[in-house]
């Protein structure tokens, strides 16, 4: 038998974020440029642009539409303790995908296809993770990534260079990334079963006939990891410059690696961060302490195919000088 959720009372973002969500968002935020381009697209498209597309294209979900998506919604609410409903939409698209949009009033789309794929406390963590997007406030950085996708470059020819747009698209899908990590903590506070989020992930890797294996994804996970030289790393990083997430397999051993350190564990037994401990806002400088200090720690841990590769070539750096070192010594 499933045992109760436990309510998270209060809960502030800040206990489900990942280090290096932070850190990149951080480093987004003091690019050239980049103010530009908020101010740009944001005139552009406003945000009831946004809204009257969903509402006119999609179905809303409410207490007479979809009501068993409606009650689960309403209970990861619940269980996150969110200050507020924010509207939530079914799109018909195949592609087994959701997300969160928006500026002020931000709302969330499933896609039809992942309705049709995962079972009931799946989709639990799949909200979940999408209202961790808004709480967490991804959601203003990631809407203005995905309409400077769509928008051609000749749009931006009075304010941003060709190079300016590409870098400026280029850091925010590498902080898009990341910031799914933390909003993959988000949806296993909401479900609160490890192996619920581990079945969606194997289900949206491929992982949806009879026989798929949990534990054999595991061990998946541990040999992409860990297997290859610097090509191969390398290889991994190309192959995620146009990914909007990070691989299932890394999403899953990032997942693993926080349940195992016991933070999860600490959070379902109420040792976490709240909203009203926020009322006092640190520095900027000691922010910035605790987010290079835990990113830092995170690099000896870390899935990103290119953190490994830059990790080997300090090892054969440090490995380098100690020889050199010795040699001069003798």
């Amino acid at each position: 038998m499933t045992q109760p959720r436990v309510r998270l009372s209060g809960i502030s973002s800040v206990a489900w974020e990942h280090p290096s969500d932070k850190t990149a968002l951080k480093a987004l935020r003091q690019m050239p440029g980049f103010d530009i381009a908020l101010r740009k697209i944001f005139g552009i498209i406003a945000e009831r642009t946004l809204r009257a597309l969903a509402m006119g294209s999609s179905v809303e979900v409410s207490a007479d539409q979809y009501p068993d998506l409606n009650r689960i919604y309403e209970e990861v609410l619940e269980t996150l303790d969110s200050p507020k409903r924010y509207p939530l939409f079914v799109s018909q698209n195949p592609l087994v995908n959701a997300g969160a949009v928006g500026m002020d009033e931000p709302f969330i789309v499933l896609n039809s296809g992942i309705i049709s794929l995962l079972e009931e406390d799946q989709l639990r963590y799949v909200l979940g993770h999408e209202v961790g997007h808004i709480l967490s406030n991804h959601v203003l950085y990631k809407t203005l990534l995905r309409l400077m996708v769509q928008l051609s470059r000749i749009a931006f020819a009075s304010a941003l260079s060709g190079f300016a747009y590409t870098a400026i698209v280029s850091a925010l899908m590498e902080w898009d990334r990341k910031s799914e990590l933390s909003s993959d903590r988000a949806g296993l506070l909401a479900v609160q079963q490890p192996d619920v989020v581990r079945e969606a992930l194997l289900r949206s890797a491929g992982g949806v006939a009879k026989g798929a294996s949990i534990e054999a994804f595991q061990e998946q996970a541990r040999r992409y990891q860990e297997d290859g030289d610097t090509l191969d790393s390398i290889a991994k990083a190309l192959a995620l410059l146009n990914r909007s997430h990070p691989f299932p397999v890394q999403r899953l051993k990032e997942l693993d690696a926080w349940i195992d350190s016991g933070e999860y564990e600490k959070i379902l037994g109420g040792e976490y961060e709240t909203r009203s401990a926020e009322d006092e806002v640190p520095s900027s400088w000691t922010t910035w302490k605790e987010s290079a200090g835990g990113y830092g720690g995170s690099l000896k841990s870390s899935t990103e195919p290119i953190v490994d590769w830059f990790r080997g070539i300090g090892d054969s750096a440090r490995g380098w000088g100690r020889r050199a070192k010795g040699s001069t010594e003798e």
